[in-house]
């Protein structure tokens, strides 16, 4: 019992036919007869020329190539065929009757032309399907962590919101503003970077783990913080009049509460955007910052700490009047301070 018979077999103009049809070339050889007898006559037939110069013009769109097979070499069919080695030989074409020989020799045959074209148009279609995919890994969801990054700075630089979320494309515009605001700038303005060298690859990964271990310390301590300022609000409630007021406590502290996180926000990317200034060291207690953070509640609890201060120490001073020693032991009896007659 016999099968079905096989279909006929599929021809090399077949193939070139249905890649073309599936690149969306509109020319005149998208019929077989056409291109049969345009690789029988190969560069001197003009259509078959147009051909080989549109697809190498699609490819060089896609990728970052140096040769280029233009349609002025149709005239000096040498140049031409010089051309198209070049090409092809940056492109790795696998087909040495097209890379090597006699250049003269050359697509004088039909199976040859027909390879040519083959291996163009399935280059091009394989760069399109590459191009497709970089395209929707480019595309994020714009409640994506990546996305909402990248639109915090494009807030930050006032550009407008784009209506895709192209990341490649959004980082082109955040480029092109940045560079326009430095050109508008001193040249001195950003100022050097704190980081005077380049990371390579181990330097940023052993960099990335100190960072992981300060940032695990750090919510440690953080929380800590937060727990006792949680514990020092309810405190404010045990009285009676503070009991009448819980509600209000709660909705006036609640909000700002859950807007601390114990997680730090520091990365990487701060440390490499950081700049010299920041190597700084300023007293938090210097006569300058202290004019700036001056106020009157500053005012007051700085003269309730030196009530407090001024008591404690009348209050040692009695001691060690008294012959109190702490621990019973002469050498913790603090002596007078010798301004003290001038507090009396």
């Amino acid at each position: 019992m016999r099968g079905p018979d096989p279909g006929p077999e599929p021809t090399m103009e077949g193939d070139v036919l249905d890649t073309l049809e599936a690149l969306g070339y509109k020319g005149p050889l998208l019929e077989e007869q056409a291109l049969t007898k345009a690789a029988e006559s190969g560069l001197s037939s003009p259509e078959f020329s147009e051909l080989c110069v549109w697809l190498s013009s699609q490819i060089k769109s896609l990728c970052n190539l140096e040769e280029s097979i233009t349609s002025a070499g149709r005239d000096d069919l040498e140049s031409f065929q010089l051309e198209i080695s070049g090409f092809l030989k940056e492109m790795a074409c696998p087909y040495s009757v097209l890379i090597s020989g006699d250049i003269k020799d050359r697509l004088k045959k039909k199976d040859d032309c027909l390879k040519l074209l083959l291996f163009l148009s399935t280059e091009l279609q394989a760069l399109q399907i590459l191009q497709n995919k970089k395209c929707k890994n480019s595309q994020f969801d714009k409640n994506s962590e990546i996305y909402q990054e990248v639109q915090a700075i494009c807030d930050t630089l006032g550009i407008p919101k784009s209506t895709t979320s192209d990341i490649p494309l959004m980082l082109n515009q955040v480029e092109s503003k940045v560079k326009d605001t430095l050109s508008k700038v001193q040249k001195n303005h950003v100022g050097k970077p704190l980081l005077k060298i380049d990371l390579n690859l181990e330097q940023a990964e052993k960099l990335e783990r100190i960072n992981d271990a300060l940032s695990s310390e750090y919510e440690c301590r953080r929380r800590m913080l937060m727990k006792r300022l949680d514990v020092t609000v309810q405190s404010f409630g045990w009285s009676d009049r503070a009991k009448l007021k819980t509600d209000d406590i709660a909705r006036i502290y609640q909000p700002k509460r859950y807007a601390l996180s114990p997680k730090t926000t520091i990365t990487l990317a701060h440390l490499l955007a950081a700049r010299e200034d920041l190597s700084k060291i300023i007293r938090t207690s210097s006569g300058s910052s202290r004019e700036k953070t001056a106020c009157a509640i500053n005012k007051a609890a700085v003269e309730l700490l030196a009530i407090c201060f001024h008591q404690f120490l009348k209050l040692l001073h009695g001691a060690c009047q008294a012959g109190i020693h702490l621990k019973h032991d002469p050498e913790f009896c603090y002596p007078v301070p010798t301004w003290w007659e001038s507090q009396k």
